[in-house]
């Protein structure tokens, strides 16, 4: 949990000067908390798109006879703060009512469970893959997602499962070979290790193959595929060639059910680019960095886009270029935040990567499973939702690096609607 405060802005309410106090608050996404008139008052909590309105409508006098929810009578202190997101609203109000109420009484209000996951049962003699919502900090390793639902988690693990001949039978095996086994082993897409038709290195063998899939969603299967299919190609076996082919697709199928968020949890990294408030002293627009790793939020930094060109200039000045934000090089002005090394010094993308240095060089993570289902839960909500209604860009490290100008190109895309709205205004 963040130690600083969650609410910057304070002002009192009188209820005879309601329209006063309101004129005060601004017309754009924040959290808001509303206090009564005694300290035991517990507070209430919101998000809105546009504060200043959904405001009028708890503390304005009502008209005529309504059930509408107003509370002007009952509020003393009006506290908010501004976000550029409504990612950034969902974790300002997440710790707003930690802080306030606890974090069982948060994770009821915000109806926050622990996502679908696919766990990997390395524990065990003969392993299995299942479906479940149970974090455990010793198999953070072995467990792949978030998912978007149950229903997309047994998907996938119904798909792999159809690649692979491992058990799907949930009891403790004790080999045998009178065991009456099941009928996926009759079917043979099972190995049957109940009735002792493999040896325990030839199912282990098979494990392995799972886990690499999972771990790479599907990469490792594919390139082993792919080579086989160019080898039987090279040798002129264009049946043989057109099999393997056929089964590539049913491998790409299979991974396709599993996004590109669905990680092992215990090396699930990410950076997420999103708006964020302006300020009067800004030089440029700005965009703010989130960091999740080790199963915890870490942000925001606000990150300068000056010497940035924005698509929006782009199409004024009548440039015959992909509409994708272009880096111009920035030229320090005397006693300018560049000459001073301030927060606009060096080139968009240098100050992109020291913004994500610092989020993933500070320390803390996730207390205990209970936080990390949270912030998971949290998570999985932003990213799941309609290409349309997200807004916001989020990156994972290719090769153990950062794709750095990605994530300057999409801060500008970001940036450019907001630089319309305002040049119109």
């Amino acid at each position: 949990m963040a130690a600083e405060p969650i609410f910057e802005h304070e002002i009192a309410f009188d209820p005879a000067q309601a329209a006063d106090a309101l004129r005060q608050l601004p017309a754009g996404p924040a959290v808001v908390g509303l206090f009564g008139h005694s300290a035991t008052d517990r507070p209430h909590l919101m998000k809105s798109a546009n504060v200043r309105r959904r405001l009028q409508r708890l503390l304005e006098p009502a008209e005529g006879q309504t059930k509408r929810l107003n509370l002007r009578d009952r509020i003393a202190r009006i506290a908010w703060r501004e976000a550029g997101s409504e990612f950034e609203s969902l974790l300002l109000l997440y710790r707003a009512m930690h802080l306030a109420f606890g974090a069982d009484e948060a994770r009821k209000r915000m109806r926050l469970s622990p996502p679908f996951t696919i766990r990997f049962a390395a524990e065990n003699a003969y392993p299995r893959i299942y479906v479940t919502n149970h974090l455990r900090r010793r198999s953070l390793q072995t467990t792949f997602g978030p998912f978007a639902s149950r229903l997309a988690a047994e998907r996938y693990c119904e798909a792999v499962e159809e690649l692979f001949l491992i058990r799907r039978c949930y009891m403790e095996l004790h080999p045998s070979v009178d065991d009456p086994g099941c009928i996926y082993g009759e079917m043979k897409k099972c190995m049957a290790p109940c009735q002792k038709r493999c040896t325990d290195a030839e199912y282990s063998a098979e494990c392995e193959q799972v886990l690499a899939f999972l771990k790479t969603r599907g990469g490792s299967r594919i390139a082993a595929l792919e080579a086989e299919r160019d080898e039987a190609s090279a040798a002129m076996e264009f049946e043989q060639a057109a099999a393997v082919h056929g089964r590539i697709a049913k491998v790409k199928a299979a991974a396709a059910f599993a996004d590109e968020l669905v990680q092992p949890l215990s090396e699930l990294k990410a950076v997420l680019v999103m708006p964020c408030p302006s300020r009067a002293d800004d030089d440029a627009p700005h965009v703010a960095v989130w960091s999740f790793a080790d199963g915890c939020f870490r942000g925001p930094e606000r990150v300068s886009l000056l010497g940035v060109r924005l698509v929006k200039e782009q199409a004024e000045v009548g440039s015959s270029l992909f509409a994708q934000p272009m880096m111009l090089a920035a030229t320090p002005l005397e006693g300018g935040a560049a000459a001073a090394g301030g927060s606009s010094s060096g080139s968009a993308e240098e100050r992109m990567l020291a913004a994500v240095t610092r989020l993933f060089d500070g320390s803390g993570g996730a207390k205990d499973m209970t936080e990390l289902g949270d912030q998971l839960a949290l998570l999985k909500r932003w990213y799941y939702r309609p290409e349309k209604q997200r807004v916001g860009a989020i990156f994972f490290p290719a090769r153990g690096e950062w794709p750095v100008r990605k994530m300057v190109r999409a801060a500008g895309k970001l940036v450019a609607p907001v630089e319309a709205v305002a040049k119109a205004e």
